[in-house]
């Protein structure tokens, strides 16, 4: 045998046994994944990144940050286990857990926090033109809810049934983020309501090309959206969030908070816990709304109890933990 042959033959081995390492080694990670939202939001970036974090900094675990209707649908994913790590929004979360709202009666108990990350903001977009400049003036127009599955159709119908409006008020329809910005860019609706931190891919990309208008809230109509839902905060969208858009926005603000199962491990729960908040500063570089993330918010703001391995790593930091969010 050559001296060339021989040669082939060791490096056709070397790349069989480096095949061999890489594919042992994909299989030996478990694969975890994230449910999120649609593209045109911040739920699947930020789900993205928390992807990126479990990969690099949990041992023997990957993840995939998974599209999905959001909230709503997230929840179903958690209980029926075809989703380790979800996003929610709060009010969402709590009806899922109670039964309540679009969870009618149907109890998902197995639900459990981890963290709470950021606040969304109810964002009621229209164009600048339309004469559309209030609540009140939605009734008889062409409305976007939200997507099916969403917690942005559970905002819109809390805020518009305690201000009076129903459904048989407008007409529905339910849009994702881009579908949303897209049907108002096309004069196919009038409004879109979008739940989501600001600014908004969907919505700065509406802006660069037609003039928005955000629709505030009145003092009253806050209020009674807050008595509806207690979660809700009295939120500002600052001027020059959105192009052409000067003057602060008064809207409601929904805590959003990442779900997992009673069932998930705690020795797993408490190394994503870890890495989440060891390494936030990696996805407040994906969106600056991570930036709220804090142990603090977390402890305020979460609806359902706490996971046991969530508050193994809160204790361990020296966080008093509330006796409501104890299991």
């Amino acid at each position: 045998m050559t001296n060339e042959a021989k040669y082939k033959i060791r490096l056709l081995t070397f790349v069989t046994l480096l095949t061999l390492v890489t594919t042992f080694s994909a299989f030996a990670q478990q694969q975890l994944s994230i449910a999120t939202g649609g593209t045109g939001g911040v739920y699947y970036p930020l789900g993205g990144g928390l992807a990126e974090i479990i990969s690099t900094h949990v041992d023997g675990y990957s993840a995939t940050a998974e599209v999905t209707g959001a909230s709503v649908e997230n929840m179903g994913l958690i209980a029926r286990g075809d989703a380790d790590i979800a996003f929610a929004l709060a009010d969402t979360v709590q009806q899922a857990y109670s039964g309540t709202g679009r969870f009618g009666g149907q109890k998902l108990e197995m639900l459990r926090g981890m963290a709470a990350l950021y606040e969304n903001t109810v964002q009621i977009v229209t164009l600048a033109d339309n004469g559309i400049v209030s609540l009140s003036d939605l009734t008889g127009k062409r409305v976007s809810v939200g997507a099916p599955g969403s917690g942005t159709e559970v905002n819109a119908n809390t805020i518009l049934a305690a201000n009076g409006i129903d459904y048989s008020d407008i007409t529905v329809q339910r849009l994702n983020f881009n579908e949303t910005a897209d049907a108002l860019a096309n004069g196919d609706i009038d409004v879109g309501f979008l739940s989501v931190a600001a600014p908004t891919s969907s919505v700065l990309n509406l802006a660069t090309t037609h003039s928005i208008r955000l629709i505030e809230l009145s003092e009253a109509e806050l209020a009674r959206a807050r008595q509806a839902s207690p979660i809700y905060t009295r939120a500002t969208i600052s001027g020059s969030t959105y192009p052409g858009i000067t003057g602060d926005t008064a809207v409601l603000g929904v805590p959003n908070i990442l779900v997992v199962s009673a069932d998930m491990p705690d020795a797993l729960v408490y190394a994503v816990t870890r890495a989440l908040f060891e390494y936030k500063a990696e996805l407040g570089k994906v969106h600056p709304a991570a930036n709220q993330i804090s142990v603090e918010f977390t402890l305020s703001t979460t609806p359902v109890p706490l996971h046991p391995g969530a508050i193994r790593y809160y204790e361990e930091i020296g966080a008093p933990i509330p006796t409501a969010l104890r299991p």
